[in-house]
């Protein structure tokens, strides 16, 4: 467990945080930075074909030691999320944790509090690793890069436990939808795939929200605010009028939870001259990404009808589908998975995303991949944490999984 520890300690010191937006891919260079430590620690385990792609993807191959078992794949992604800062991470260390309220030393204001965390409170006694409160933690996704390095380790280090061929897949930029953009499934020539990107002990996330991203484009007129009468039309009044008029009783993820899709602003930029909305659209059905859509457009055009001068585009750009259909295909996804979690005496809990991975796209491209536990909670805050004990469960996990499908043909 120290070494899983001192794996993840290492890993989140990397500032990777993800632009979006960027014209590149990496969207960051730091990205490859982690990219190049994860090779280097690849080699160092031996493994054959390590390499890091022009892209800032990482693949390597675990061998397998039986004859005619399926490729499996396994893989996290090493950015993290843009809606907090992630440079100058310090990991704090909490062994024995009394079960109370934590507070983050950085910034005393930010607290982890027990009531408004769900299963905190039964991490009593256990490790846990927080921020200082001023960065996030990066556990998303640098719990599942930690796992899945141990995991490795430890079937180099024990050959006498059997399994087939396991590709290692460590992608860029998943927290912008962009984490499969240059990945090729002929490459990775396998049966299914694990991301290791999942809150909690025992997961296993079988289905996510479909997924669509929309921006909102509103173009105004700029004058002189002396000499604006009749002529500026500013584009900061009409985007607070089109937020405003999107429903915050429903379709809001303030206000829904379970299998309630929602219509998120997250984003806006711009001046008076013109100003851009990011809007994530969401359902667990994907026929109604397009009645939201729909919604939008009905907003636009009551404003057009009002603002006559000013110019409304929404330019919706497809971004992930619900991977359920996908795992149908290929049952034993899930099934050795609950196998695996039921071996090391743990029971799974099967859960649908409020959100996405890199398996909803890998699993609509014809890759079957659910998604496991890594430990982590409260991710994309700074109130983020990771739980040693539960990161230890999916390293198991892993092991088992692989040994499982190391039977199958």
């Amino acid at each position: 467990m120290d070494t899983l520890l001192d794996r993840f300690c290492r890993y989140v010191k990397v500032e990777t945080t993800a632009v979006e937006g960027a014209a590149t891919y990496p969207s960051s260079a730091s990205q490859k930075v982690l990219g190049k430590m994860l090779t280097e620690e690849l080699r160092a385990l031996r493994l054959p074909d390590v390499n890091m792609d022009e892209h800032g993807i990482v693949m390597a191959t675990i061998p397998g030691n039986v004859s005619s078992a399926p490729t499996i794949a396994w893989c996290s992604h090493m950015d993290t999320s843009p809606e907090f800062t992630a440079a100058n991470v310090k990991p704090i260390i909490r062994r024995n944790y009394d079960g109370k309220d934590i507070v983050l030393s950085g910034d005393p204001s930010r607290v982890i509090r027990v009531a408004e965390t769900d299963g905190l409170a039964e991490l009593k006694g256990k490790t846990l690793i927080t921020t200082d409160g001023t960065t996030l933690l990066g556990a998303d996704d640098k719990a599942g890069l930690a796992v899945i390095m141990t995991a490795a380790a430890h079937l180099i280090e024990h050959p006498e436990l059997k399994h087939g061929p396991i590709r290692i897949i460590f992608t860029c930029d998943e927290e912008i939808g962009h984490g499969t953009d240059k990945l090729d499934l002929k490459k990775i020539n396998a049966t299914v795939a694990y991301t290791l990107d999942g809150e909690g002990e025992a997961g296993i996330e079988n289905e996510t929200f479909s997924a669509d991203l929309a921006i909102v484009t509103i173009t105004g007129r700029n004058i002189h605010p002396g000499f604006a009468q009749g002529r500026m039309v500013n584009s900061i009044r009409l985007a607070g009028q089109f937020v405003s008029r999107l429903p915050w009783h429903r379709l809001a993820p303030e206000m829904t939870s379970g299998r309630d899709g929602f219509l998120h602003p997250y984003v806006i930029d711009g001046g008076v001259p013109e100003v851009r909305i990011r809007i994530l659209l969401r359902s667990f059905v994907t026929a109604e990404l397009a009645e939201q859509a729909e919604l939008l457009e009905s907003i636009a055009a009551t404003l057009r009808a009002e603002h006559p001068r000013a110019e409304i585009k929404i330019d919706v750009q497809k971004q992930y589908r619900n991977m359920i259909e996908a795992l149908a295909k290929e049952p034993r996804a899930v099934n050795l998975a609950a196998e695996a979690v039921r071996r090391i005496g743990k029971e799974p809990r099967f859960q649908s995303i409020r959100g996405g991975t890199d398996g909803s796209r890998l699993s609509e491209m014809g890759l079957p991949t659910p998604n496991l536990s890594v430990g982590m909670h409260n991710f994309h805050s700074p109130l983020e944490f990771a739980c040693l004990e539960q990161m230890e469960t999916s390293v198991k996990v892993l092991v088992e999984l692989a040994q499982l499908w190391g039977k199958e043909k």
